[in-house]
């Protein structure tokens, strides 16, 4: 009778364990340096800011202004990057520009025209909530798939614990029946106090049941924890923004400037996987921009191309026919507005191809 060596059986054993153990595997987005920024950094800038206009408030329009010009304009370039910057991503969404930019345009004039710029100014308003929850929500979604073995809620709990701060800030906001905006006439859905308070307390239940399960979820040894620290911030940035400022413009400026530094490293990061294996020559300019050790670079260029393009715009309000803060509102709103439109579109999962049925002999 023949015996197997001792150490080979112990190697079986290892190779065999080997397979069986499932590859460890990162719950980074990229690495632990790019979402510590990623997930800190934004809402660090986003708060510190907050709490300079807290104590000085005269410093809001100089900051704003900053945000705008550093952040915000890089911002809706990041997404340029996405439809025009390569002839692929152009022959596949350059509709969105040649088409849907010129519809957007027309239907904000008309509006503002024909009804009143209080009707920009709310839909902004609203629709930047949505678009900011929505994009959270996207990236809460990219963390969850970076860790499928940890325990997670699902369904509409997970939905409901999501956007419980979201709902109840804008529910919130909505009853206090603020009138003005951004120093603009502003409508607001005229929300029952008790229905903001019932929103109130809600959130507070359902995020009790998410501390619970966090701690269950330690207590099994399969924690998210870099799905809950964002989680964490996501929660914070609109608590502050809607729920404890009283200044809804204070508000504002602070979740936006959280929304604006999430979106530009977000987009880096997918350009940075699409371009991973060097200089692409269908994309040579967006392809060498994201290389490592260029985001510096990247976003140079981003910024000098935002810089050309809103100072462009800005010319532009000579030639329409009203001027002044009227005619910046509009214009700025017919680029958020598109950028909302598209931001909806591009980012989107594509819906996976049903199976084709068999072909049947005839």
């Amino acid at each position: 009778m023949s015996t197997m060596p001792i150490t080979a059986v112990t190697a079986t054993r290892t190779e065999r364990a080997d397979v069986a153990r499932p590859r460890a595997r990162s719950t980074w987005l990229r690495d632990a340096r790019f979402d510590s920024a990623f997930i800190f950094g934004g809402i660090g800038l986003a708060l510190l800011s907050g709490t300079v206009i807290v104590i000085e408030p005269s410093l809001f329009y100089p900051i704003l202004l900053l945000d705008a010009w550093v952040l915000g304009y890089h911002h809706v370039i990041a997404t340029f990057t996405r439809l025009c910057f390569d002839r692929a991503s152009f022959e596949e969404r350059g509709w969105l520009i040649t088409h849907l930019l010129p519809i957007v345009a027309l239907a904000t004039i008309l509006v503002a025209w024909q009804i009143g710029l209080w009707v920009i100014v709310t839909i902004y308003f609203y629709w930047q909530w949505w678009h900011y929850a929505r994009q959270s929500w996207g990236v809460s979604r990219a963390y969850r798939r970076a860790d499928p073995a940890a325990l997670y809620e699902d369904g509409w709990l997970d939905r409901a614990i999501f956007y419980a701060i979201p709902v109840y800030g804008i529910l919130l906001r909505s009853s206090e029946g603020h009138t003005r905006f951004l120093g603009m006439e502003l409508w607001t859905v005229p929300v029952p106090a008790p229905v903001a308070s019932l929103a109130g307390y809600a959130a507070a239940a359902l995020l009790m049941v998410w501390a619970a399960r966090r701690l269950v979820a330690i207590a099994q040894g399969r924690l998210a924890a870099v799905h809950t620290l964002y989680l964490l911030t996501h929660i914070a940035i609109f608590s502050v923004a809607y729920v404890w400022l009283d200044d809804i413009t204070f508000g504002f400026l602070i979740i936006t400037i959280w929304h604006n530094c999430q979106y530009i490293l977000f987009v880096w990061m997918q350009n940075r996987r699409r371009f991973e294996k060097g200089i692409d020559p269908r994309a040579r300019f967006l392809s060498y921009l994201s290389q490592p050790g260029r985001i510096g670079l990247y976003l140079l260029a981003c910024t000098a191309i935002a810089g050309a393009m809103y100072g462009g715009l800005l010319q532009a309000i000579d030639w329409l026919f009203f001027a002044g803060l009227s005619a910046t509102l509009v214009l700025y709103q017919i680029v958020n507005f598109h950028h909302y439109i598209v931001d909806a579109i591009i980012w989107r999962s594509p819906k996976p191809t049903p199976p084709r049925a068999p072909a049947h002999a005839g």
